[in-house]
Order: structure tokens, then sequence, then C-alpha cells
């Protein structure tokens, strides 16, 4: 049996039978005006993180998400599009679409908005995405993206690349690790298909996405996950996970590089008004403005002694230049 044999038996298992603590997300629920999220659906809630954001959502977008679940992120996507089959859900495990399915009647029950054909769940593969290419606005993921090994990452994420439109963006909520980890756990199906054992480090995961041609990626966030200890892994250390929000955008790739937000920020503080880098970048005195991680290098390497470059903070709420 292969790990993805074994992936689709798990969350078989926790579309018949919802384990509220399979992920441990401790993301809280969105409150957003007249939106009801049915219980089930939070107890079905199998992500580490969230991939909704506002910012994202604007003008009707039309979204693709990954990887179902209960249909929570489904709904609220759904929130922001109220037009039939303007979100689609596409899942592998026969039973996690059909627990959604459920799930939408009971969020119709609770929302007068709503409407089960808002979603167009359907049967298929993140390997292979029956969607056209260069057709979604948004297209999510939620802690699926860490379970697959090198190779089938690489295909997941070229899918996601194609059927994005020019500047669309993938949204993604994943574990990341910065710790090496052992073969054992690194082969272990199911650990793997738990979302522990395949976090990669966040430098890994930015040039999995860069590679497959995504120039503007941003960190979002970056949050305690989980913890595998010798006690209960085979692990002869403690080993840190954290999850990451993340946003990888289908723009152009710069001709020096992709531009990588990682919460960086820079404050020009000398006898100016203003700094002008002739470079497109342009800082207010003592206004500090969110930097990408290459021009942050390049501000640096000007060896001035009036511009502060803060460190990386993980979180990056859009803005800046670049």
């Amino acid at each position: 049996m292969s790990y993805l044999d074994a992936t689709n038996n798990l969350y078989k298992e926790a579309a018949l039978t919802p384990d509220v603590g399979l992920c441990c997300t401790t993301n809280p629920i969105w409150e957003l005006p007249g939106l009801k999220i049915p219980k089930i659906m939070q107890e079905m809630n199998y992500g580490c993180g969230s991939t909704v954001n506002a910012r994202d959502l604007t003008n009707n977008p039309k979204m693709l998400y990954v990887g179902v679940g209960g249909g929570m992120e489904l709904l609220q996507f759904a929130y922001f599009n109220r037009q039939k089959g303007g979100v689609i859900g596409v899942d592998v495990v026969d039973e996690m679409l059909e627990a959604s399915r459920k799930n939408f009647i009971e969020a119709e029950a609770q929302n007068d908005w709503f409407k089960s054909e808002f979603v167009d769940l359907v049967k298929g593969d993140a390997l292979n995405l029956n969607v056209a290419d260069n057709s979604i606005d948004v297209a999510a993921q939620n802690c699926l993206f860490n379970i697959f090994k090198a190779e089938d990452l690489k295909k997941a994420i070229a899918e996601m690349y194609r059927v994005l439109k020019p500047h669309g963006k993938l949204v993604m909520s994943d574990p990341t690790c910065e710790q090496e980890m052992n073969d054992t756990l690194r082969n272990d199906d199911r650990l793997r298909a738990l979302c522990l054992s395949g976090s990669l480090p966040i430098a890994d995961y930015v040039k999995a996405l860069t590679d497959a041609g995504f120039g503007t990626i941003e960190i979002r966030a970056r949050k305690p996950y989980r913890i595998l200890d010798p006690k209960n892994y085979p692990t002869d250390e403690l080993i840190y996970i954290e999850s990451i929000e993340i946003a990888a955008i289908k723009d152009p790739m710069p001709a020096d590089g992709p531009c990588v937000f990682t919460g960086k920020a820079a404050i020009y503080y000398g006898d100016q008004d203003f700094f002008d880098d002739k470079k497109g970048h342009i800082l207010l005195k003592n206004q500090p403005i969110a930097i990408c991680d290459k021009t942050a290098g390049d501000l640096v390497a000007l060896g001035r002694d009036d511009i502060f470059i803060s460190k990386s903070t993980y979180h990056y709420d859009g803005g800046g230049c670049c």
C-alpha cells in the first residue's frame, strides 16, 4: 500500500467518523456578518490554519479548493462568491465529498444566503486536476501538500500553477519544520498522512513554489503547531513543527529572481524627506515599509547608516514594495 493509499484510508475514516483532534488547528473560526458555520463543519476542520482572506476574494473570484474536508472553508469561500459553481471543491475521497454534501444541507438551513449549488464538488486528484488552464482566480489547499513526497509535491504545485489565471493566487496552510527528520519518520505513511512527517523547512517549501514559476511569495503567518517527542514517536530528539499560511502569486518571474516577502520592513531615518534607490523603492522618512527579502539585501548592500532593515517576522500583511 502506497503512502497515498494510507492517506485516502485515513481521511475516509475521518469522513465517516469526525475526528476533532486530527489536525489540531488553533485558528479561530471566521466571524463574518450573516455567516454561521455548522458544528459538524467545525468538527471536520482538518486544516492547520486558514486559507480564507478577504483581501484575496474581491470581485467574485472563481475559486478552487483541493481537499475539501468537511466543507468549512468552501462555505467561507462561497460567502464571497454567491454564484452557481463559483467555488470548485476537489477531493479524491468519495466519503469526504459525500460528507461535505450533507454538511452543505445543514449550512443552507443555518444561512439564508447560502445555496449548495454555489459549490461544485468534484471527484479528482490534486496531481491531475480536471480544471481548465488559466481559469481560476484563487486556488487553495489546507494541510494537504505537506503530505506529498517530493515528486508528487512538484506535480501538485504545477497543477495549481496551470489552472490559475495570470496574477492568480495559490493560498495555502501547511506544517513546516526546520529540524532534520530521520528516515523512519519520513517513511512512516500514517505520520505523513497526519500532516506531520512530511513537513518541510520554509526555504524548501518556498523553493518548490518558485521552481514552479510563481514570481511572488507572501508568508502571511507562522504559528506553533505540533511536537514530535521521543516518548511517543521514533525520534531521539524533540521536534518542533510550525504551520505557515502562505500565498504564491502567478506573477511573471523577475529577471533577478522571485520576490519573497517574509515580513521584513525598511525604515529610512536620514536627513531628507525620503530615500529613492532608483529601482522603484521610495522610503518616506520614519515610515516603515514592507519589503521583500531581495530588496532587503539590496538596501543592506548600499552600506548606508540611515536605513534600518528589520528581521523576518514571517507575518506579511500586504502593501510595501518590491
